[in-house]
Formats: C-alpha cells, sequence, structure tokens
C-alpha cells in the first residue's frame, strides 16, 4: 500500500509498517498525511493479520512537522486578513479533522510503536504521543515547536505529552519550543529505549514488535482498551478546548509575521496581537 505521505510494509509475520514519505522535505506532513493517516491506520486496525504497527520515517528523519508550504493554500485564507466566522468554522472543522489523523493512531486496536531517527518536530511529537510505545536513534531530536511559529500545538502534544513525561517536562517543551536530544528523550520517559543508529532502532522496533504481536491478539487490544479508557475523555475534551482556541485566536498578526519570517529566512518578531 502506497500513497503521497505514508507507505506500509509488511516485515515479518504480524508486523505491518507504516514509513512516513512526505513528499515535503523531511517526510513534511501535508494536505495528503491527512487523508491518508487516518485510512491506512483504519484499514490496518481492521486487518487480522496486522498484530502490530510500526512507524518511521524515510531518508535518516521522521518528520519535520507541519509543512507549511504546502498547507498553505487550505490554511491562509481561513486565517488571513480579517476572517469571520464561516472562515473560523471552517478552521475549526480544519483543526478537527485534522486532529482524527492522530485520534486513528491513538485509538487503534493494534500497539503501535514509534521508531524515530533524526529530527521529529511539531506534528511528529503530536504522532508518536498517539503511538503505545517510542523508541530512538542516538540522533534523534525533538521539538514540540508551534510556540516559535505563533501556534498552540493542536493535535495532541499539550493532551498526550503530560502523562508521558510528567506536567513539567511537557510544560517546558510547550512553552519554549527548544530542542532536545536522544538522551534527554530517554531520561524524561518520552522514549522507552535508545539505540546506537537507524539499523539498529530498525532491529530493536521489529524485535519488539514481533514479541508484541507473539500474545494473544484479543488479550493486546484488550489491554489497549482498557488502557486508552484511563485518559481518552481527557484528551478528547483537552482537544476540543484547543480546537476552539485557535479556531478564535491563531488568525492573529504574529501568525502572519511567523509566515513572513518563515519565507525570508529571519527570526520573527511578536507583538502579541
Amino acid at each position: 500500500m502506497s500513497g503521497l505521505a505514508l507507505r506500509t510494509e509488511r516485515s515479518g509475520d504480524h508486523v505491518a509498517e507504516v514509513v512516513l514519505t512526505g513528499p515535503g522535505k523531511g517526510n513534511a506532513m501535508g494536505p495528503a498525511f491527512w487523508d491518508e493517516c487516518p485510512r491506512v491506520f483504519g484499514e490496518l486496525g481492521m486487518d487480522p493479520s496486522v498484530r502490530a504497527i510500526i512507524v518511521r520515517g524515510q531518508g535518516g528523519h521522521f518528520t519535520y512537522g507541519l509543512d507549511l508550504p504546502a498547507m498553505g493554500a487550505e490554511l491562509l485564507p481561513l486565517v488571513g486578513g480579517a476572517p469571520g466566522a464561516p472562515e473560523r468554522t471552517r478552521l475549526l472543522a480544519m483543526i478537527g479533522a485534522m486532529q482524527g489523523a492522530f485520534n486513528a493512531i491513538a485509538r487503534s486496536p493494534k500497539p503501535v510503536i514509534a521508531a524515530v531517527a533524526g529530527w521529529c518536530i511539531g506534528g511528529g511529537v503530536d504522532l508518536i504521543t498517539a503511538c503505545d510505545i517510542r523508541l530512538c536513534a542516538s540522533d534523534a531530536k525533538f521539538s514540540v515547536r508551534e510556540v516559535k511559529v505563533a501556534m498552540v500545538a493542536d493535535l495532541g502534544s499539550l493532551q498526550r505529552l503530560p502523562g508521558i513525561v510528567g506536567e513539567g517536562h511537557a510544560r517546558e517543551l510547550a512553552l519554549t519550543g527548544r530542542d532536545i536530544d536522544a538522551r534527554r528523550a530517554e531520561r524524561i520517559g518520552l522514549v522507552n529505549e535508545v539505540f546506537d543508529d537507524e539499523a539498529a532502532l530498525l532491529a530493536g522496533a521489529r524485535s519488539l514488535a514481533a514479541e508484541v504481536a507473539a500474545n494473544s491478539p484479543l488479550v493486546v487490544t484488550g489491554i489497549k482498551h482498557v488502557m486508552n479508557a484511563r485518559t481518552e475523555r481527557e484528551v478528547d475534551a483537552g482537544l476540543h478546548t484547543v480546537a476552539l482556541w485557535n479556531a478564535a485566536f491563531l488568525p492573529s498578526e504574529d501568525l502572519g509575521e511567523a509566515f513572513a519570517a518563515f519565507a525570508m529566512r529571519r527570526t520573527p518578531r511578536y507583538a502579541g496581537r
């Protein structure tokens, strides 16, 4: 199975691999990703021959996150100028649909293992926090980058990350947008294990997926369902809140400044308007 943004492969008995392929630089997430992700994970979730899923990137990186140039055609008419109720309503729906892509991962009946090499930025962190287990290579770097481009992260990191790394670390990462390396990611619990390189990472992820897949699929699904029940209501409430917040406040002078600075490759100058 292959699309513009995702490619699905099989690796061993009962294990599927979903590969991020772009087409944006660094496997960035453009319009095709948001269409393909829920469909791919929905199909894998219904496939009885699949018992565990690995998510990885191609080309030495996991993902650079949201593909701003590719998404501009859909996003700019909703946040530029002086958007009214129709534009804000469409923006709210767009955010909800994008959140649904990562909800499809979190709610898949099959365990999902993220195997991160290289950069994992913005939407990449949203994605891996929707996974059940996270592993990385020693060159991995992570960033909840949205604050740097005048956005409140709205696709799941703010809801799921505190339960993984704790409130203090989650707030620090979200409020600063700083990069952290693989060793700090392991220290705070963002990843379970760090491997020497990408080859070792993939071998480790495949071994772990095979170990999970060897167990009773009914029981494994039950474990995930029961553990998700602890957090789903809180996550859903948080996703709804941030979607409403961004529908109201994402259109701003600061966001326009972020886009201009990105295009001109300069540091943005935010005024809080």
